[in-house]
């Protein structure tokens, strides 16, 4: 959904990538250390600073990139590193939310008659299926999948956003709405390009 976004701040980002000497795998390493440090934040009740956490680590996240392709250093590899790094570091956000709500340290409402900690749970899952379902798409032989209303940069931003307005477990329902949508469209468009 904010593909026209992000590649415009991936262009800001050129300068910076240029002339940076970090290999891209490092800055994607360090962008999930930064993602263990929110959940843990999340985990001792430290919401606002998980939400910081995260734009930091969003920030890395299109650093990894910008600094791959300027440099000429994109690799197979790297892209699945980064992959695997992103999926670790959404499974690791959302558990250090699940921590907090069931220690008491965030405060755990009940939303819809649903805890916030299966909120999370049921996140975590249609975020995987989300990326499952670009994935297995491509690997059949689907063109553009990197569609829908709930891509990855978008569930960040909604967590975040969530999380400097303490309502975190509205947040995270919309995620999971917006999930499901975004797997929904993904399989449509896959049923119309295979």
């Amino acid at each position: 959904m904010l593909n026209h976004i992000k590649n415009k701040i991936r262009n800001s980002f050129k300068p910076i990538a240029k002339s940076l000497p970090f290999s891209p795998n490092l800055l994607t390493v360090i962008g999930l250390g930064i993602s263990i440090i929110a959940a843990v934040m999340f985990g001792t009740g430290r919401v606002f600073i998980g939400g910081i956490l995260i734009l930091l680590n969003g920030f890395f996240d299109i650093l990894d990139g910008a600094v791959a392709r300027e440099n000429g250093w994109m690799t197979p590899f790297g892209g699945l590193l980064d992959s695997v790094c992103d999926r670790y570091a959404d499974a690791i956000i959302f558990i250090g939310i699940i921590y907090g709500a069931i220690v008491g340290s965030i405060s755990d409402p009940v939303l819809l008659n649903i805890p916030l900690w299966l909120w999370c749970i049921i996140a975590l899952i249609s975020s995987y299926i989300v990326s499952y379902t670009r994935a297995r798409a491509e690997a059949a032989g689907g063109k553009g999948m990197n569609i829908g209303i709930a891509e990855r940069p978008e569930r960040m931003i909604i967590l975040t956003a969530g999380a400097f307005v303490g309502l975190l477990a509205p947040a995270i329902a919309v995620i999971v709405i917006l999930t499901h949508i975004t797997i929904a469209q993904r399989l449509l468009h896959a049923r119309n390009t295979l």
